[in-house]
This record gives C-alpha cells, structure tokens and sequence, in this order.
C-alpha cells in the first residue's frame, strides 16, 4: 500500500508539472530602456516574480487555464494582461513596455543599492547620451564628464582614465570586445566612434579595480549592450554635422528582433572653423546591424555587424597664429603647399550563440573578425615666416606682420599603410548557485583565442630648412653649428622613419571568478574574487618568435551599513593588472618591432564610498542626491613608455621605466532641477615616470585637475523647452616638447582646456506632449547648439619653429574649434 500511494504521489507531481507553462521576456520603458523591479504577478495567486536589473523575468503559470497576469511597478502604469492562456511546457516571450505614470519629466531614483553599485560599476542613461550636445556627441562625450576621465580635444572620441592612455580601455559591445583604428594621427581624421547611441540600451563603465571577467588592460572598461526592438520604429537625427538614422522591429511572433543603424558625418563645419585656412573633406560613414534569434526557448543566436569607410582629405593654404605678450608679442605666418589624403576601412562581424541550458546555467560561444585597411599619403610643405605683428589699435593693417626675423621651411612626407586582421572565439558561461540570500552565488568562467594577422608599412620622413641651412637632427655625437661652423655631413632628413613588419600574434586568455551577496548580520556585503591568465605569441617575417604569460589576481569587497540615519555603502577593489603588449606596443619610434616587450604591470588599488541622502526643496519635496568619492593608487613596472602627440601614440617598445599614479575622484549627481538628473565632477591626478633609474617627470597624461558638469534643465511653464549644458575644464598636460627631444630636457605643458558645450531643445512631440501636424510620430525635437560658448583657444599640441639669428624655438599652439554653431532635427516614428 505504502508503495502503491508513493508511485501515485509521483505520478501525480509528474502530471502537475507537466501541465505548468512558462512565460518570460525583458520589460522596457516607452524609451526602450529596461526596467528593474517589476512585479508580475498571476491575479488572484500567490504566484508571482520581479524583473531583475536587465529587465528580464521568468514566470511559471498553469497551462490549459486562463489566467489574468499584472505587470505593475513604482512610477509605472499598471498592465493586466486577461486570459491568457498557454499549452503545457510551452514557453512564451512577452516584452511588454512599461509607460510611466507622471506627467512631467520621470522622476531620479538614487537610493536603491544595485549590484552595479556593489562592483564601482557607473550607469549612464541612453537617453543622456542622445541628448547631450557636444562637437563629437555619444558615449564618449558623457565618459568625459565622469570623474577619472578625461580628454583634451573636443574632435576625437578617444579618453584618458586616471593616467592612463588611449590604449589602456577596453571596450564591449554584448560581451564582444571592439577595436580602433591603428594609424589616427589627430582628432580631426578620426570620425565616427565605433559605438551608435541609437542602438544602445545600457552603458556601464568603471574606471579602474574591475573584475576577472574583463580583458588585460590596465585604466578602464566600458560595457555596452545594445537594445532588442519590441515593436517597429524608425528615427533620424539631422544637423549641420551630418545624418544619424535607424530602423528597428521584430518578426516571427517575437523570435527575431533587429535593429540598422546607418550614420554619416561631415566635419568640414569644425575643420574649417580653425585657424588654418584650408580646402578639407572630412567624411565618414558607417552601417551597423544587432540581429537576434531565438531558434527555441533555450537558445538564441545574435549577429553584430558593422562597416565603416571613412576619408579624409585636406589641402591646408595659409595660417596666421598670433602668440607671445603684449610686451613681446610675436606671429608666425604659414603658407602651404601640398594635401593629405587618408582612408580607413573597417569590416567587423561577431556571431554569439546563447544557450540557457538550465535556469542557472547561461553558457554562451562567441565568434568575431575585424579587417581594417588604412593608409595615410601625405605631402606637406610649410614656408614659414616669424615675425612681430603690428599692435596699433587703430591702424588698418592691425594684427599683421611688418617685420619678419626668420624665414624658413619644413616638408612632411608620409606613405604609411597598414592591413590588420583579428579573429577571435571565446566561450563564457555563467552559474547561478541556488542560495537563501539576497541573491544567488555566481561562478563566471571563460576562455578566448585570437589571431592578429597585421602588415604594416611606415616611410615618413621630416625635413627642415631655415634660412638656406638644412637643420639635422640633434646627435649627440655630431656637432652641428649651423650656419657659423660649416658641416661636411651628409644631408638627411631631421626625422625619418622606414620599416616594413608582417607579424603574427596569437593569444590565449582563461578567467574563472566567484561573486556573492549576502548579510553580515543586518549589514549587506558583496565580495568578488577572480583570476586571469593571458599567454602570447609574437612571431613574423624577420622575427624571432617569442612566448609570455602572465597571471592576473583579483577581487572586490563592498558593504551597506545598516544605518537607519545614514544610506552609505563603501567598498575596496585591486588586484594585479597586466597590459600585454597589442601591435602598436609592439612598435618602437622608428617602426620596427620588438618581440620581448613585455606585459606592463600594475598593483591597483580603489577605496570608495556612496553617500545616498535626499535634499528637500523650498517646496518641501524631497530631492534624491548620491555624492560618489573614490581614492586610487597604482604602482606600475615594465612600463612602456611612449609620445603623445595630438591622439597619437609612439612607445619607445623597451619596458624600460616604473610609474606611479594616484588620485580622488568625486561625484555628485541627483535632482538639481526636479525630473532631471545632473551632476558635477571633480578630480585630482599625479602620476610621473622613472626612466632608467634617472628620476620621476610627469608622464604625458598627468593631468592635475580635472572639473566636469553636466546640467540639464527646463522651464517649469514650458517643460518642452529644455537645457544640456557639457561643461570641463582640465588643467594642461605634459607634451608640448618635440617628439624627438629629451622628455628631461622639455618639461613643458600646454594650456588649459576650457570648454562648454550648450544645447536648447524644443521638444514639439513626444509621449507627453501631442500634435496633430506630428501625430505619426512618437518624438519630434528641433534643437540649436553652440559648441564652445565661450570661444575659448585650446590646444592640443605645439609647432617648434627654429630662429637660426637667436637660436630659440618658438613653441607655437596648434589650437582646436573656437566657437561653433550648429542646429540639430531628431524625428522618431
């Protein structure tokens, strides 16, 4: 008997759990960004669930029943779905979008502790991204008003994270790691950011003490995922600047989803804003397309695609540029000869397949290759004259050169051209272990292989005339007294640089971490412990090959107090970084590659902590405020030190110096007006370098203060006529010495950067404002901006002109954009 119930009881649990069904999907908002911490609930049971950080939900509900199932959340509208009714064991994606249920701008929530918090992660909206103007709008525009970033040039999308360079970030899309361009010389030939504000769901980003699970770089990571359409849409976003435009939809009752973003750029309006007079063409283009597929409900296949062809060409005819004291005041006037002419092209694909094979287990497989071509062909010759310009205000010739004390001329040519290759395929997976906690125990775990193909060409040369005299370069082993001594050398150029390399590398990456969160008592902790290994190969045509590994450790501790008076959460993060060298590491000033240059080194360590607190107005509201401090250090080995000029970067390949970098950074955001979210930025940084044991100077990035802010606004009468104001002041950097100088010779630094970016717009159709003349569309904003407001002159590097009368060089600022007007049209359906 005892036998013949326990076989019906099972029989009878079989049954019960056949007949269950599931429905899952991602919650988003009317502005296609996920929403956390909804519940969905079947009405009338105690059946039910909460969306997690990413929107996702997974609910189990009777099959052959009808049922009514509620969607329903803080500052939402409610949704009831009635009668719903699934098959046993089918499974049922539902992606419904969730409006808000405000009149006026969604309201900042600052005081719930994410696991993003937990881990130092910063989440930026995408919808700040799209709306904040500036000359190189995105991603990357918004990073540099974080604290711990920074750039000094308005036209390039490039950024710099506590000491750090350009070469130190990684960067993710969907978990697939995305490159830049090899043979960028200055912002202005740099065009289009890989990454399309019109696809992006969620940018998350940390500026040093990150986890296992990222790659080998020693600054910062930028995690990006692009969003999965629920329904058709389509938008363009037009300026004087060029067109953005994107289509997006769904199809085969949900199972595919993809999203086209198609964006053209036209800098001429910048280029030719500054003060060399030139015929330029800066155009860039590109195509990019996120597809997924879910083949059933375990497994999803997703395609990232993305071609881009950028030219640039530019035939510069005269320059005057004003510089000195008004007790010596000098000028230098430039007439040119010649053009530029550079291509670059971009193939990338990534395949990602996504299997759930249990609802702990999350494996996925990840395939990607990048082609680029790129080739920069130029010519230049520069007749200059230095002078002092006429200073009589009321004269008619105000401003131009009477008197000229040195004549001379430089002609740079350049015929580099560079085809890359890298394949990659990776596995992740990721357990859930089941836990009474707050959540669940996670184990992350992966391996990579990629395979860089790279031939490079390089054949530049810079020769300089003055006065007649061929200047040399300064040898030390060659006097050169031009023109009181004659020289009997040789004549040769004063820089020049040939090398043909055809390399190979192949590399092999294993990670594996641990995270859990949970209590101590009645305080919440959060701990993450990791381990990464990279091996590398370098091998090549005239190349010996050569093997490295190394062995990267590290973790994070964070915990909330619980304090009923005071909402704090501090945290530590560190481990051992290491860079292995990427191709242009590889490459020393003179083109030719060195295959023993190590992996850089850095011990890191961040202390942090999060003051959440409310503000209350005049209005007696209460106004959410989180103030964000984090105080870091780096001590670095093996370090490859290196050249920065404009966004171009050359090491000298030897490992040859230690460096230390330390600083704080604070930030404030919350409601400072109500609705919206703004906040300010501030940071201090000193990191110098040891080469050779011959003592500390700054390294090229240290820049010592840094001040951001980015402010939005409105008028409370007329909310649909809103403010962005991107505001940043850095203080100057090292580099404004010749590139071939002796960096303990020339510790000189440029001015400060001082730059303000203002966009006003008129918001004549979205969901709370309505139109008949736009009823077809969901939004429809015309916009004016101003890009440097207050026109000021900013530089990014020197000209070095040589008087062969006084035997001085002149340091001359090539500066950026002074201020530019732009009007800007986004029309969404």
């Amino acid at each position: 008997m005892k036998t013949y119930l326990f076989l019906t009881a099972f029989l009878l649990s079989l049954i019960a759990v056949a007949q269950q069904a599931t429905i899952q999907g991602v919650i988003l908002d009317e502005f296609n960004e996920p929403v956390k911490d909804v519940n969905i609930s079947i009405q009338g049971t105690t059946i039910g669930t909460a969306s997690n950080e990413n929107g996702f939900y997974k609910l189990e509900i009777p099959a052959n029943q009808k049922v009514t199932i509620t969607f329903t959340a803080i500052s939402y509208k409610d949704i009831i779905i009635n009668d719903f009714t699934l098959k046993p064991e089918e499974i049922y994606e539902l992606n419904p979008v969730i409006k808000t249920n405000i009149e006026q701008i969604t309201t900042v929530v600052l005081n719930t502790t994410t696991r993003k918090d937990l881990e130092g992660i910063t989440t930026v909206s995408a919808t700040v991204i799209r709306k904040i103007p500036g000359a190189q709008p995105g991603v990357e525009n918004i990073l540099k008003s974080l604290p711990g970033v920074s750039g000094s040039n308005e036209l390039s999308t490039q950024y710099r994270a506590r000491g750090g360079n350009f070469d130190e970030n990684l960067v993710y899309i969907n978990e697939i790691e995305v490159y830049r361009p090899f043979l960028i010389r200055s912002g202005q030939q740099e065009g289009l950011s890989f990454v399309n504000s019109d696809m992006v769901r969620s940018v998350d980003f940390s500026a040093g003490g990150f986890q296992s699970k990222y790659g080998d770089k020693l600054s910062s990571v930028l995690d990006i995922n692009y969003r999965r359409p629920t329904t058709l849409a389509a938008g363009i976003d037009a300026s004087l600047l060029g067109v953005n435009a994107f289509v997006e939809g769904d199809a085969f009752a949900k199972a595919f989803t993809g999203i086209l973003g198609v964006r053209y750029r036209d800098n001429s309006l910048l280029v030719n804003s500054r003060e060399i007079e030139a015929n330029a063409i800066p155009r860039f283009f590109d195509a990019q397309t996120y597809l997924t597929y879910k083949i059933n409900p375990k497994l999803e296949l997703s395609f990232l695609g993305n071609i881009a062809i950028n030219s640039y060409e530019f035939e510069p005819r005269f320059r005057q540029t004003n510089f000195g004291t008004l007790q010596d005041p000098q000028a230098i006037v430039i007439r040119y000869q010649g053009r530029e002419d550079d291509q670059y092209e971009t193939y990338f694909g990534a395949l990602k397949a996504s299997y759930d094979a249990t609802e702990n287990l999350s494996l996925r497989f990840i395939t990607s290759v990048y082609h680029t071509q790129e080739q920069e062909h130029y010519d230049i010759l520069a007749n200059y004259g230095l002078g002092r310009p006429n200073t009589d205000i009321g004269g008619t010739d105000l401003g131009e050169v009477d008197f000229t004390t040195a004549i001379g001329s430089e002609l740079e040519h350049g015929r580099n051209d560079l085809d890359a290759l890298i394949m990659t395929a990776e596995h992740r997976g990721t357990l859930e272990i089941p836990s009474d906690k707050k959540e669940n125990d996670q184990i992350d775990w992966g391996m990579k292989y990629t395979k860089e193909d790279i031939r490079d060409r390089v054949r530049e040369y810079n020769v300089i005339d003055s006065a007649g005299f061929n200047i040399r370069p300064p040898l030390p082993d060659l006097a050169n007294d031009q023109p009181y001594e004659p020289y009997a050398g040789p004549l040769v150029p004063f820089e020049s640089i040939s090398a043909d390399n055809d390399v190979q590398v192949t590399r092999y990456q294993i990670f594996g971490q641990y995270s859990s969160r949970g209590y101590i008592k009645d305080h919440e902790v959060f701990w993450n412990a990791g381990l990464r290994s990279h091996t590398w190969n370098v091998n090549g045509a005239g190349i010996k090959s050569t093997t490295q590994t190394v062995v990267s450790p590290r973790g994070q501790f964070a915990i909330k107090p619980a304090w009923s008076s005071t909402d704090m959460l501090f945290r530590i993060s560190g481990g051992l970084y290491y860079q292995p060298p990427f191709y242009r590491e590889l490459r020393d000033e003179q083109g030719v590659v060195n295959p023993n240059v190590k992996a850089q080194k850095s011990i890191h360590a961040v202390i942090g902590n999060d003051w959440s607190f409310n503000w209350t107005s005049s209005d007696g509201k209460k106004r959410p405020f989180k103030l964000t401090t984090e105080v870091y250090y780096k001590d670095l080995s093996d370090v490859n030190t290196y050249t920065l000029e404009n966004v171009r970067i050359r090491y000298r390949a030897n490992n040859d110096a230690v460096a230390y970098a330390y600083g704080v950074d604070l930030r404030i955001n919350g409601e400072f007006v109500p609705g919206t979210e703004s906040w300010f930025s501030a940071g201090y940084l000193k990191t110098e370098e040891n080469l050779n044991g011959r003592g500390y100077i700054a390294r090229p990035t240290d820049q010592r203060l840094k001040f951001a802010a980015l402010f939005q606004d409105y008028i409370p009468n007329m909310p649909h006529l809103k403010m962005y104001l991107n505001l940043v002041y850095n203080t100057g950097l090292p580099g404004g010495s010749p590139n071939y100088a002796d960096p303990y010779d020339f510790q000189l630094r440029l001015q400060d950067y001082r730059r303000a970016d203002i966009g006003i717009n008129l918001v004549l159709k979205d969901d709370k404002k309505s139109s008949k003349l736009f009823k077809n569309f969901s939004e429809v904003t015309l916009g004016a901006e101003i890009y440097n407001i207050f026109d000021e002159s900013n530089s990014i590097t020197n000209i070095w002109v040589r008087d062969v009368s006084s035997r001085q060089q002149f340091a001359i600022p090539n500066e950026l954009t002074p201020r530019v007007f732009n009007v800007r049209l986004v029309a969404r359906l």
